[in-house]
């Protein structure tokens, strides 16, 4: 599977669990993966079948997720590109054309990017998108408070559905990950 360079995130394996369990989902599929930081969501939907697929951070990251592409690009399935996006930024954004499927995992956490992550998903999505969205539940600080807002938010705009656990798969689903698919009123 995916060669990891950095410490997986306890969200990012359950989405890639949902991601390979739900293959017709991607296949064929432009996928964009925001606040990619390693790109490993992204990495597994191009092994999963998705046609095209896009990792985006911030430009820190971007070395980072190019050695992890290169690293597994015998295994990979389509092109990955590599792509800056600071959400909010409308310029990069438009950079980025409009995929099928969004992921994120684990990018709920500081209160200034949570209306700048809603209005890069909304400018991203088109009317068959789907958003996938995995998160660690945090009980400590402004953390419950910061999920609330980033699902008003959401909500402002897009339709949501919780994927129940057991449609998750069975050795990587917990109490604490919480998995949602939005799409666009």
């Amino acid at each position: 599977m995916v060669k990891y360079r950095k410490v997986l995130l306890s969200a990012h394996l359950p989405l890639e669990c949902i991601l390979d369990m739900k293959k017709p989902l991607l296949f064929g599929c432009h996928v964009v993966e925001l606040g990619a930081g390693t790109g490993c969501v992204g990495l597994a939907a191009a092994l999963l079948g998705a046609s095209h697929v896009t990792i985006t951070d911030l430009p820190q990251f971007i070395p980072l997720m190019g050695k992890n592409i290169i690293q597994n690009q015998d295994n990979l399935q389509c092109v990955v590109e590599v792509r800056e996006l600071t959400w909010g930024n409308m310029e990069q954004g438009s950079a980025v054309s409009t995929p099928d499927t969004i992921v994120l995992a684990d990018c709920i956490y500081y209160e200034e990017s949570l209306e700048p992550l809603v209005s890069t998903l909304r400018s991203l999505c088109g009317s068959d998108t789907t958003i996938i969205v995995s998160y660690e539940e945090r009980t400590t600080g402004d953390k419950p408070w910061l999920q609330c807002r980033f699902f008003e938010l959401m909500e402002e705009h897009f339709r949501k559905y919780k994927v129940p656990p057991k449609e998750q798969h069975e050795l990587y689903r917990s109490r604490d990950i919480h998995i949602y698919k939005f799409y666009l009123r």
